[in-house]
């Protein structure tokens, strides 16, 4: 059985994707930073859970250890955990208001890879699938015809475009897995006030496509729902 840990599994577009991972058959594991909630989640959904916050070294760690001994193992790793930041005007974005979202978007997915990786690496097909977005697109954001183009969204954009290099990094020096970055699209979450015009299981597509892949799958890919998207 194909064990799957999901970051912020706990709501959104991350408890979705729980949802139908194990609908398709994965032993899901939700990542929760507030062990209540990650409580409540897991008895919901039915799957297990772990405390973890992806801004603590500690927390990672722990969790990468809760994790082999309690299920001995890890096939795909869904780094699917951010916040969205200060969305008001660019000149309001301070040093820590970017370090915040970078810490968590960016460097969050650093940690769990590190974490993780000796544990991906013992699975006969090991993922890792990043989620991003089309804010942290270069193409798309100088696409006048896009929603991404108008919005201010400094630290943000920032934090995901470096998750978008994050990705090619990774697929090209750990060839042994397949890493790609997957964007949901506008979906009605709780990081827009749940104004998006796609719903959640829609932006949960592309998540669950890359994670259901096996070792002769795509790597260092960026994609959406609707298929290839670019840098």
């Amino acid at each position: 059985m194909t064990t799957t840990l999901i970051s912020g599994g706990n709501k959104s577009l991350g408890f979705e994707t729980a949802r139908r991972l194990t609908e398709a058959g994965h032993r899901v594991v939700i990542g929760a930073r507030d062990p209540e909630r990650g409580r409540r989640a897991a008895e919901e959904l039915g799957v297990e859970w772990v405390q973890l916050d992806v801004t603590s070294d500690e927390s990672v760690a722990t969790a990468a250890k809760e994790v082999r001994e309690r299920f001995g193992g890890l096939d795909v790793l869904v780094n699917n955990a951010g916040i969205s930041g200060h969305l008001g005007g660019v000149e309001d974005v301070d040093g820590p208001r970017m370090a915040e979202v970078l810490d968590t978007n960016t460097v969050g997915i650093v940690r769990m890879t590190h974490a993780f990786l000796p544990l991906l690496r013992e699975s006969a097909a090991p993922v890792v699938v990043n989620v991003t977005s089309g804010l942290g697109s270069f193409a798309v954001r100088s696409d006048e015809t896009r929603i991404e183009h108008s919005l201010p969204t400094l630290a943000y954009s920032a934090s995901k475009a470096a998750v978008n290099m994050l990705t090619s990094v990774y697929a090209q020096f750990l060839p042994e897995l397949r890493v790609n970055t997957v964007d949901p699209g506008y979906t009605a979450t709780d990081f827009n006030g749940h104004s998006g015009p796609q719903t959640v299981t829609e932006g949960t597509d592309a998540i669950v496509a890359m994670a259901s892949i096996d070792a002769d799958g795509p790597t260092g890919t960026f994609t959406d729902r609707h298929g290839a998207v670019r840098w």
